[in-house]
């Protein structure tokens, strides 16, 4: 059995959804032949089985056990699932953030605390674990639909706190390739600037994480339409990877194992590319000089 003491609701979610999955797909049962049975929407299983839903109702898992048939210590495991999700909340469900954070972000929160691997590609700014306050700001204040002074504090405080995860014990494993046009756009200025590189120096000083810089010699590569995130999760959790996207017109989380691969191909061929953390700390170093 799963130790869920200290997994995260998001995680628990997620392999209680997945767990439910493989075992109707065992059983040969579709979707359409089990809500018929439980008189559910359609929509309800399929949240369910995805880990989309805040909190999952014991009651809901014993229905599908029943009709399963599973095992009674599978079902003990499963109801355990979704006691944490009952029980636990995850920090960013605090009152004070629910003005600033929207479903997409939401869904990209839970699964970057639960996740044990971080494949990050930042093609325009620098990604969110990187970022100081400062560069926070004035990304916010940029923003589509401008956000009021309040809020963008909100955010800030929001996005320290997100940091943490690389401070966490184990230690998330964290891989980043930065595009060389992150380091040279000034967000904010020469002084925000450099207070920026500096801080992604720093963190790439820590042996958990990796920092590479893809530069413009380089040419032309499969990443080159956006930024993206791939997130992995710990061995004792029967969760595959998935790929977080994000736009300016939405945010979408990828499942579909071929989905993930291709970007995970991409994401080796950016680390390629780019020179190696010594030479990428190198080109940051260079980048500082010239503000």
């Amino acid at each position: 059995m799963t130790d869920t003491q200290a997994a995260t609701p998001t995680l628990c979610r997620l392999q209680l959804g997945s767990e439910l999955r493989q075992i109707r797909l065992k059983r040969g049962l579709t979707s359409t032949q089990v809500v018929k049975k439980l008189i559910w929407s359609p929509s309800k299983l399929t949240r369910l089985e995805t880990g989309e839903n805040v909190t999952v109702e014991p009651a809901d898992v014993m229905a599908l056990c029943q009709i399963y048939g599973v095992e009674q210590e599978a079902v003990d495991q499963l109801k355990e699932y979704a006691a944490v999700t009952k029980t636990k909340r995850d920090w960013w469900q605090s009152p004070e953030y629910r003005p600033v954070i929207g479903p997409g972000p939401k869904a990209f929160l839970g699964l970057e605390s639960s996740a044990s691997v971080l494949h990050t590609y930042g093609s325009e700014y620098v990604p969110g674990l990187l970022q100081t306050a400062d560069y926070i700001r004035v990304l916010h204040q940029h923003a589509r639909g401008r956000c009021s002074d309040e809020d963008i504090e909100l955010i800030v405080e929001l996005r320290l706190r997100r940091q943490e995860v690389l401070l966490r014990d184990p230690r998330l494993r964290y891989a980043v390739v930065i595009n060389e046009a992150v380091l040279l756009r000034q967000v904010g200025g020469p002084s925000v600037m450099r207070a920026q590189l500096a801080q992604i120096m720093e963190a790439a000083s820590a042996p958990h994480v990796n920092v590479q810089v893809v530069p413009f010699k380089a040419g032309v590569y499969r990443a080159m339409n956006g930024a993206f995130t791939i997130m992995r999760f710990p061995d004792s959790f029967a969760i595959k990877p998935i790929t977080y996207l994000e736009h300016l017109a939405g945010n979408w989380v990828l499942r579909r194992e071929a989905d993930v691969d291709s970007y995970e191909e991409a994401f080796n061929e950016l680390r390629a590319l780019a020179p190696g953390p010594q030479e990428s700390l190198s080109l940051i170093e260079k980048a500082m000089e010239e503000l």
